[in-house]
Protein backbone atom coordinates (compact mmCIF):
# COMPACT_ATOMS: atom_id res chain seq x y z
CA UNK A 1 0.00 0.00 0.00
CA UNK A 2 1.44 3.37 -0.95
CA UNK A 3 1.66 6.06 1.57
CA UNK A 4 3.93 8.87 2.39
CA UNK A 5 4.21 8.17 6.06
CA UNK A 6 6.73 5.28 7.72
CA UNK A 7 5.05 3.35 10.22
CA UNK A 8 6.80 1.04 13.07
CA UNK A 9 5.60 -1.68 15.23
CA UNK A 10 4.65 0.95 17.97
CA UNK A 11 2.37 2.98 15.44
CA UNK A 12 0.05 -0.61 15.60
CA UNK A 13 -0.02 -1.13 19.43
CA UNK A 14 -3.17 0.26 21.65
CA UNK A 15 -2.78 1.80 24.74
CA UNK A 16 -4.96 -1.07 26.40
CA UNK A 17 -2.77 -3.04 29.13
CA UNK A 18 -2.11 -6.56 27.88
CA UNK A 19 -3.69 -8.75 29.92
CA UNK A 20 -2.84 -12.43 29.27
CA UNK A 21 -0.95 -15.26 31.45
CA UNK A 22 2.80 -14.21 31.66
CA UNK A 23 4.94 -16.69 29.49
CA UNK A 24 1.23 -16.60 27.10
CA UNK A 25 2.37 -17.29 23.47
CA UNK A 26 -0.56 -14.88 22.57
CA UNK A 27 2.16 -12.25 23.47
CA UNK A 28 4.58 -13.49 20.60
CA UNK A 29 1.46 -13.40 18.12
CA UNK A 30 0.94 -10.06 19.21
CA UNK A 31 4.50 -9.15 18.47
CA UNK A 32 4.81 -10.12 15.06
CA UNK A 33 1.64 -9.12 13.66
CA UNK A 34 2.73 -5.25 15.16
CA UNK A 35 5.90 -6.51 13.33
CA UNK A 36 3.95 -7.94 10.06
CA UNK A 37 2.07 -4.77 10.20
CA UNK A 38 4.75 -2.30 10.30
CA UNK A 39 7.04 -4.24 7.74
CA UNK A 40 3.43 -3.67 5.16
CA UNK A 41 3.08 -0.33 6.13
CA UNK A 42 -0.46 -0.76 5.95
CA UNK A 43 -1.48 2.72 7.61
CA UNK A 44 -3.38 1.94 10.70
CA UNK A 45 -6.98 3.44 9.93
CA UNK A 46 -7.02 0.70 6.35
CA UNK A 47 -6.82 -2.02 8.74
CA UNK A 48 -9.49 -4.11 10.56
CA UNK A 49 -9.08 -6.70 13.25
CA UNK A 50 -11.80 -9.26 14.31
CA UNK A 51 -11.90 -11.73 16.42
CA UNK A 52 -14.41 -14.24 18.10
CA UNK A 53 -14.03 -15.37 22.14
CA UNK A 54 -11.20 -17.10 24.32
CA UNK A 55 -7.82 -15.75 25.31
CA UNK A 56 -6.87 -14.83 21.41
CA UNK A 57 -9.93 -13.03 20.92
CA UNK A 58 -8.29 -10.56 23.30
CA UNK A 59 -5.86 -9.24 20.62
CA UNK A 60 -8.09 -6.71 18.99
CA UNK A 61 -7.92 -3.99 22.56
CA UNK A 62 -4.24 -4.59 21.72
CA UNK A 63 -4.47 -3.14 17.94
CA UNK A 64 -4.20 0.65 16.99
CA UNK A 65 -6.73 -0.08 14.50
CA UNK A 66 -10.31 -0.91 13.79
CA UNK A 67 -11.00 -3.95 15.77
CA UNK A 68 -14.50 -6.06 16.79
CA UNK A 69 -14.28 -8.39 19.47
CA UNK A 70 -17.40 -10.45 18.40
CA UNK A 71 -19.24 -13.69 19.12
CA UNK A 72 -18.55 -17.08 19.95
CA UNK A 73 -17.19 -19.00 16.66
CA UNK A 74 -18.89 -16.34 14.42
CA UNK A 75 -15.89 -14.04 13.64
CA UNK A 76 -14.84 -15.59 10.08
CA UNK A 77 -19.18 -14.59 9.45
CA UNK A 78 -18.43 -11.28 10.66
CA UNK A 79 -14.87 -10.46 8.97
CA UNK A 80 -16.45 -11.78 5.12
CA UNK A 81 -19.55 -9.01 5.48
CA UNK A 82 -16.54 -6.41 6.90
CA UNK A 83 -14.44 -7.24 3.82
CA UNK A 84 -17.41 -7.15 1.23
CA UNK A 85 -18.23 -3.71 2.50
CA UNK A 86 -15.25 -2.44 2.54
CA UNK A 87 -12.64 -4.16 0.16
CA UNK A 88 -9.86 -1.38 0.53
CA UNK A 89 -9.50 -2.66 4.43
CA UNK A 90 -6.64 -5.41 5.37
CA UNK A 91 -9.11 -7.55 7.21
CA UNK A 92 -7.31 -9.88 10.10
CA UNK A 93 -9.58 -12.68 12.29
CA UNK A 94 -7.79 -13.54 15.69
CA UNK A 95 -8.99 -16.98 16.43
CA UNK A 96 -8.12 -20.06 18.33
CA UNK A 97 -8.43 -23.80 18.27
CA UNK A 98 -12.25 -23.54 20.11
CA UNK A 99 -13.28 -20.78 18.81
CA UNK A 100 -12.22 -21.50 15.04
CA UNK A 101 -12.65 -25.43 14.80
CA UNK A 102 -15.90 -26.00 17.21
CA UNK A 103 -18.38 -23.81 16.99
CA UNK A 104 -17.03 -21.67 14.35
CA UNK A 105 -16.47 -24.70 12.26
CA UNK A 106 -18.73 -24.33 9.84
CA UNK A 107 -18.25 -20.29 9.06
CA UNK A 108 -14.17 -21.25 8.92
CA UNK A 109 -14.82 -23.53 5.84
CA UNK A 110 -17.00 -21.00 4.07
CA UNK A 111 -14.98 -18.51 4.60
CA UNK A 112 -12.07 -20.70 3.27
CA UNK A 113 -14.45 -21.88 0.49
CA UNK A 114 -15.37 -19.00 -0.58
CA UNK A 115 -12.05 -16.97 -0.90
CA UNK A 116 -12.96 -14.33 0.75
CA UNK A 117 -9.62 -11.99 0.96
CA UNK A 118 -9.31 -11.74 4.89
CA UNK A 119 -6.02 -13.00 6.84
CA UNK A 120 -6.86 -15.84 9.50
CA UNK A 121 -4.19 -16.05 12.42
CA UNK A 122 -5.14 -19.27 14.36
CA UNK A 123 -3.53 -19.60 17.63
CA UNK A 124 -3.30 -23.21 18.55
CA UNK A 125 -2.47 -24.71 21.95
CA UNK A 126 -5.17 -27.72 21.95
CA UNK A 127 -7.30 -26.76 25.02
CA UNK A 128 -9.38 -24.59 25.57
CA UNK A 129 -8.04 -21.73 28.05
CA UNK A 130 -10.29 -19.25 28.65
CA UNK A 131 -13.03 -21.75 30.25
CA UNK A 132 -10.04 -23.40 32.71
CA UNK A 133 -8.56 -26.78 30.17
CA UNK A 134 -11.28 -28.76 28.40
CA UNK A 135 -10.12 -30.38 25.69
CA UNK A 136 -10.53 -28.72 22.53
CA UNK A 137 -10.63 -30.08 18.62
CA UNK A 138 -7.12 -30.10 18.21
CA UNK A 139 -6.48 -32.29 21.42
CA UNK A 140 -4.57 -35.34 20.50
CA UNK A 141 -7.01 -38.54 21.25
CA UNK A 142 -6.18 -39.94 24.77
CA UNK A 143 -5.73 -36.19 25.99
CA UNK A 144 -6.26 -35.65 29.49
CA UNK A 145 -8.35 -32.31 30.92
CA UNK A 146 -10.84 -31.34 33.07
CA UNK A 147 -13.75 -32.21 30.41
CA UNK A 148 -12.03 -35.77 29.52
CA UNK A 149 -10.53 -37.06 32.78
CA UNK A 150 -10.14 -40.21 32.11
CA UNK A 151 -8.94 -38.99 27.98
CA UNK A 152 -10.87 -38.39 25.02
CA UNK A 153 -12.61 -40.85 22.64
CA UNK A 154 -11.96 -38.48 19.71
CA UNK A 155 -9.51 -37.85 16.51
CA UNK A 156 -8.35 -34.38 16.79
CA UNK A 157 -8.76 -32.20 13.80
CA UNK A 158 -5.49 -30.50 11.81
CA UNK A 159 -6.17 -27.20 10.80
CA UNK A 160 -3.95 -27.28 7.46
CA UNK A 161 -6.02 -30.74 6.42
CA UNK A 162 -9.53 -28.87 7.02
CA UNK A 163 -7.90 -25.90 5.16
CA UNK A 164 -6.35 -27.80 2.39
CA UNK A 165 -9.66 -29.59 1.97
CA UNK A 166 -11.50 -26.90 2.22
CA UNK A 167 -10.26 -25.67 -0.97
CA UNK A 168 -8.02 -22.79 0.77
CA UNK A 169 -4.98 -21.38 -1.42
CA UNK A 170 -2.71 -19.92 1.35
CA UNK A 171 -1.68 -22.28 4.76
CA UNK A 172 1.21 -20.97 6.58
CA UNK A 173 2.80 -22.10 10.25
CA UNK A 174 4.66 -20.91 12.67
CA UNK A 175 5.49 -21.90 15.89
CA UNK A 176 5.25 -19.01 19.02
CA UNK A 177 8.85 -19.16 20.02
CA UNK A 178 10.26 -18.78 16.19
CA UNK A 179 9.32 -14.82 15.91
CA UNK A 180 11.15 -14.54 12.33
CA UNK A 181 9.37 -17.01 10.70
CA UNK A 182 5.62 -16.16 12.34
CA UNK A 183 6.44 -12.39 11.01
CA UNK A 184 7.56 -13.35 7.76
CA UNK A 185 4.50 -15.54 7.31
CA UNK A 186 1.74 -12.97 8.06
CA UNK A 187 3.38 -10.65 5.91
CA UNK A 188 2.87 -13.12 3.23
CA UNK A 189 -0.32 -13.55 4.26
CA UNK A 190 -1.24 -10.24 4.11
CA UNK A 191 0.03 -10.11 0.62
CA UNK A 192 -1.67 -13.15 -1.30
CA UNK A 193 -5.07 -12.54 -2.33
CA UNK A 194 -7.62 -14.73 -0.72
CA UNK A 195 -8.24 -16.24 2.33
CA UNK A 196 -5.03 -16.83 3.99
CA UNK A 197 -4.90 -19.05 7.32
CA UNK A 198 -1.58 -18.78 9.60
CA UNK A 199 -1.68 -21.55 12.43
CA UNK A 200 0.37 -20.70 15.03
CA UNK A 201 1.18 -23.18 17.33
CA UNK A 202 1.08 -21.68 21.06
CA UNK A 203 2.07 -22.47 24.41
CA UNK A 204 -0.96 -22.32 27.09
CA UNK A 205 1.27 -22.45 30.46
CA UNK A 206 -1.53 -22.94 32.79
CA UNK A 207 -3.71 -25.18 31.71
CA UNK A 208 -1.43 -27.22 28.89
CA UNK A 209 2.05 -26.48 29.42
CA UNK A 210 4.27 -27.79 27.21
CA UNK A 211 2.02 -28.97 24.56
CA UNK A 212 4.09 -28.21 21.48
CA UNK A 213 7.71 -28.96 23.92
CA UNK A 214 9.16 -31.65 21.47
CA UNK A 215 9.43 -29.09 18.39
CA UNK A 216 9.54 -26.13 20.00
CA UNK A 217 12.94 -26.80 22.36
CA UNK A 218 15.53 -24.68 20.43
CA UNK A 219 17.64 -27.81 21.66
CA UNK A 220 16.16 -29.71 18.65
CA UNK A 221 13.99 -27.40 17.09
CA UNK A 222 16.49 -27.92 13.98
CA UNK A 223 16.10 -31.67 14.02
CA UNK A 224 12.50 -31.69 14.22
CA UNK A 225 10.96 -28.68 12.27
CA UNK A 226 11.71 -27.55 8.31
CA UNK A 227 11.24 -24.36 7.22
CA UNK A 228 9.75 -24.37 3.91
CA UNK A 229 10.54 -21.41 1.78
CA UNK A 230 9.24 -21.19 -2.37
CA UNK A 231 11.74 -22.16 -4.20
CA UNK A 232 14.49 -23.41 -2.07
CA UNK A 233 15.35 -26.65 -1.16
CA UNK A 234 13.58 -29.00 1.65
CA UNK A 235 16.47 -28.99 4.14
CA UNK A 236 16.46 -29.51 7.79
CA UNK A 237 18.54 -30.64 10.65
CA UNK A 238 22.17 -29.60 12.06
CA UNK A 239 23.52 -27.36 9.39
CA UNK A 240 21.24 -28.29 6.95
CA UNK A 241 22.07 -32.24 6.71
CA UNK A 242 19.02 -34.05 6.46
CA UNK A 243 16.51 -33.29 3.74
CA UNK A 244 13.19 -34.47 2.06
CA UNK A 245 12.88 -36.62 -0.53
CA UNK A 246 9.74 -38.17 -2.63
CA UNK A 247 10.03 -42.49 -2.71
CA UNK A 248 7.35 -43.30 -4.20
CA UNK A 249 4.13 -41.60 -3.06
CA UNK A 250 5.19 -40.70 0.11
CA UNK A 251 7.80 -38.32 1.47
CA UNK A 252 10.61 -39.82 3.56
CA UNK A 253 13.73 -37.66 5.33
CA UNK A 254 16.77 -38.61 3.92
CA UNK A 255 20.85 -37.66 5.26
CA UNK A 256 22.44 -36.30 2.41
CA UNK A 257 24.98 -38.30 1.69
CA UNK A 258 24.49 -41.72 2.96
CA UNK A 259 22.84 -44.14 1.81
CA UNK A 260 23.19 -43.18 -1.55
CA UNK A 261 21.48 -39.90 -1.21
CA UNK A 262 23.10 -36.60 -2.40
CA UNK A 263 21.52 -32.84 -2.14
CA UNK A 264 20.34 -33.27 -5.85
CA UNK A 265 17.70 -35.81 -4.99
CA UNK A 266 16.14 -33.40 -2.31
CA UNK A 267 12.94 -31.47 -3.31
CA UNK A 268 12.80 -27.74 -3.78
CA UNK A 269 9.11 -26.23 -2.17
CA UNK A 270 7.11 -24.98 -4.76
CA UNK A 271 4.16 -23.02 -2.87
CA UNK A 272 2.67 -22.20 -6.08
CA UNK A 273 2.17 -25.31 -7.34
CA UNK A 274 -2.04 -25.65 -8.22
CA UNK A 275 -2.30 -29.29 -7.28
CA UNK A 276 -2.85 -29.94 -3.54
CA UNK A 277 -1.58 -33.47 -3.26
CA UNK A 278 1.89 -32.39 -1.83
CA UNK A 279 1.31 -29.58 0.03
CA UNK A 280 -1.04 -31.65 1.99
CA UNK A 281 1.50 -34.04 2.41
CA UNK A 282 4.01 -31.55 3.74
CA UNK A 283 1.04 -29.81 5.88
CA UNK A 284 0.53 -33.20 7.71
CA UNK A 285 4.27 -34.10 8.24
CA UNK A 286 4.13 -35.79 11.70
CA UNK A 287 6.14 -38.75 14.23
CA UNK A 288 9.39 -39.03 11.82
CA UNK A 289 9.23 -36.50 9.44
CA UNK A 290 10.07 -33.04 10.73
CA UNK A 291 7.16 -30.47 11.32
CA UNK A 292 6.47 -27.90 8.22
CA UNK A 293 6.56 -24.72 9.02
CA UNK A 294 6.53 -20.83 6.50
CA UNK A 295 4.12 -21.06 4.10
CA UNK A 296 3.32 -23.95 2.63
CA UNK A 297 0.83 -23.47 -0.10
CA UNK A 298 0.18 -19.49 -1.83
CA UNK A 299 -1.70 -20.00 -5.05
CA UNK A 300 -4.13 -17.27 -6.64
CA UNK A 301 -7.19 -17.83 -7.01
CA UNK A 302 -10.00 -15.97 -7.34
CA UNK A 303 -11.42 -13.94 -4.70
CA UNK A 304 -14.81 -13.52 -2.62
CA UNK A 305 -15.12 -9.93 -2.78
CA UNK A 306 -13.50 -9.31 -6.06
CA UNK A 307 -16.35 -11.19 -7.44
CA UNK A 308 -19.00 -10.07 -5.77
CA UNK A 309 -17.77 -6.13 -6.37
CA UNK A 310 -17.11 -6.88 -10.46
CA UNK A 311 -21.14 -8.13 -10.57
CA UNK A 312 -22.43 -5.33 -8.65
CA UNK A 313 -20.49 -2.90 -11.68
CA UNK A 314 -21.97 -5.07 -14.04
CA UNK A 315 -25.19 -5.32 -12.53
CA UNK A 316 -25.51 -1.36 -12.45
CA UNK A 317 -23.91 -0.55 -16.05
CA UNK A 318 -27.03 -2.64 -17.64
CA UNK A 319 -29.12 -0.65 -15.40
CA UNK A 320 -29.86 2.74 -15.36
CA UNK A 321 -31.55 3.16 -12.18
CA UNK A 322 -28.99 4.49 -9.57
CA UNK A 323 -31.49 5.74 -6.37
CA UNK A 324 -34.49 4.55 -4.57
CA UNK A 325 -36.42 7.29 -5.75
CA UNK A 326 -35.87 6.19 -9.54
CA UNK A 327 -36.54 2.50 -8.89
CA UNK A 328 -40.52 3.23 -7.07
CA UNK A 329 -41.10 5.84 -9.72
CA UNK A 330 -40.02 3.29 -12.77
CA UNK A 331 -42.82 1.09 -12.10
CA UNK A 332 -46.29 2.09 -13.23
CA UNK A 333 -47.44 4.75 -10.97
CA UNK A 334 -50.66 7.27 -10.61
CA UNK A 335 -51.10 9.93 -8.40
CA UNK A 336 -53.80 10.22 -5.66
CA UNK A 337 -55.30 13.59 -4.58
Amino acid sequence: MDTDIKYTPQDYKSDQYVRWCPGCGDYATLNCLHKAMAELNIPPHCMAVVSGIGCSSRLPYYMNTYGFHTIHGRGAAIATGVKTARPDLSVWLVTGDGDCLAIGGNHFIHAIRRNVDINIILMNNKIYGLTKGQYSPTSERGFVSKSSPYGTVEDPFIPAELTLGARGQFFARAIDVDLPTMTSVMTAAARHKGASVVEVLVNCVIFNDGIHKNISDKEFRSERTINLRHGEKMLFGQNNAKGLVLEGLKIKAITIGQDGYTLDDVLVHNAHEKDVTLHNMLALMKDELPIATGVIRDVEAPSYDEGVAQQIADVQAKNPTRTLRELLMKGETWEVK
